[in-house]
């Protein structure tokens, strides 16, 4: 029977994750740790995943890459690979195939011995030396890849997260910067700018699901001089509605409600989608800064523009904007209130019309929508069917990566806990626990 790694279990459970006070490191957190880790001193980018560490901890893995140990000795403040159960496997006959299978690499991909001996070796191998080349003249077919692109990674975000692809779309958004520098005709340039600002938007907001913060404040930093360069009052809506999001979520709501004002500055050349997407932004900085009143009514105001749309009149990056996510924005911001005993009700069926309306292109969006709605009847209600609610939601949070979601999972599972005592309640708190483990 093969024998668990507790060692390493222990040592990964002493740290206390940096995203959730008194929880344990997660299997996802130390991997990431440990990829920053041997960037910073190895200067080699791996990828190490929590799937990998599971191996590991399970027995099954006793002796990883040389950068994967030293990069969890560091992380996890031990001196010896012994303190983490690693062992020198036997040489045996798998061992022998093992060596076979990298003189076929060898021999089929031309490359030395050192190329082949770990998943490093497999990203120098498709690491371009040559960049793609920007062309001479930017014309409406380069504007319009960088627009399909955009298109195309938000599609992948609203389904997989935004922890899957960050990488790539980091690698076009810097592609497609490069373009701003090509000689494009004039009467092009503002339309360059909104596509390569659409791109920086989608992919800042990648990186904020992943919470890479600060990489994201610089994307969104980007979009926004983009938006301001092509006088594009939509993109520039947009990517202020997405950095108050983001500064909301970060804790900072006053910084929140200051970049919806600035976005709102002159409403009366957005659409109506636009208005009361920021105005539903504007209701979550409020809910957060107690200023229960206001919320509501500004929550009004937003169900008003939305009554408004006109599909045919909305920008591409609008289109997401539909019954189903301003029912979950809106009921977000009511949230707040209501697990303070306030407009119980109204909270609750916005957000279970948001779970209710949201297809399976948008699965995180319909897990965060079920889990803040569970917590809600968990905190309000019958804890039963908090379970049951929280139990759909589980299941659509794991086919993502987001740290969003995964928080929100985590913060159920703190609100579950008063009624651990009850078997439904139980046995979503493990499953809890399970899907952060591996997030």
């Amino acid at each position: 029977m093969r024998e668990a790694n507790d060692h390493l279990r222990r040592a990964r459970e002493r740290m206390e994750s940096p995203t959730a006070r008194g929880e344990p490191l997660t299997r996802q957190e130390l991997a990431e740790l440990v990829n920053a880790w041997v960037y910073e001193n190895r200067k080699r980018v791996v990828e190490l995943t929590a799937n990998y560490i599971g191996k590991m901890e399970r027995g099954a893995l006793r002796w990883p890459g040389t950068d994967y140990r030293d990069g969890l000795c560091a992380v996890l403040g031990v001196g010896t690979y012994v303190e983490l159960g690693f062992r020198r496997p036997r040489r045996t006959a798998s061992t022998v195939a093992n060596v076979d299978r990298k003189e076929f690499l060898r021999t089929a991909l031309g490359v030395g011995a050192a190329a082949v001996t770990g998943p490093v070796a497999f990203v120098d191998l498709i690491t371009t030396s040559e960049p793609t080349p920007v062309p001479s003249v930017i014309g409406t077919v380069e504007i319009e890849e960088v627009r399909t692109a955009a298109r195309v990674f938000s599609s992948w975000d609203h389904t997989y997260g935004g922890g899957l692809v960050r990488e790539a779309v980091a690698a076009q958004l810097r592609h497609a910067v490069n373009l701003l520098g090509a000689r494009c005709p004039e009467r092009l340039r503002s339309e360059l700018y909104s596509s390569v600002g659409y791109l920086g938007n989608t992919a800042a907001f990648m990186a904020f699901d992943a919470y890479a913060h600060e990489d994201a404040r610089k994307m969104f930093r980007l979009a926004l001089a983009c938006a301001e360069e092509a006088g594009d009052w939509h993109l520039r809506a947009k990517v202020l509605s997405s950095m108050a999001r983001q500064a909301i979520w970060c804790g900072d709501p006053d910084n929140g409600l200051t970049l919806v004002e600035l976005a709102m500055v002159r409403a009366d050349r957005l659409t109506p989608a636009e208005r009361a997407m920021l105005l539903s932004a504007r209701a979550r900085a409020l809910a957060k800064l107690e200023r229960a009143q206001d919320t509501v009514g500004t929550v009004g105001m937003a169900d008003e523009e939305f009554s408004k749309i006109s599909r045919n009149d909305e920008s591409p990056w609008m289109r997401y904007y539909d019954a189903a996510q301003h029912s979950g924005d809106t009921g977000h911001a009511l949230w707040d209130l209501a697990v303070q005993g306030q407009f119980i009700g109204e909270a609750r069926n916005r957000l279970a019309a948001a779970v209710a309306g949201h297809s399976d292109d948008y699965p995180r969006s319909r897990a965060i929508s079920g889990t803040k709605l569970a917590a809600l009847v968990m905190v309000t209600g019958d804890p039963c069917e908090a379970a049951m609610i929280g139990s759909r939601a589980i299941a659509d949070a794991g086919t993502v990566r987001s740290r969003r979601a995964v928080d929100d999972m985590r913060e159920l599972r703190r609100l579950a806990a008063k009624h651990e005592h009850v078997t439904e309640v139980a046995e979503l708190r493990n499953r809890i626990g399970g899907l952060v483990a591996t997030k």
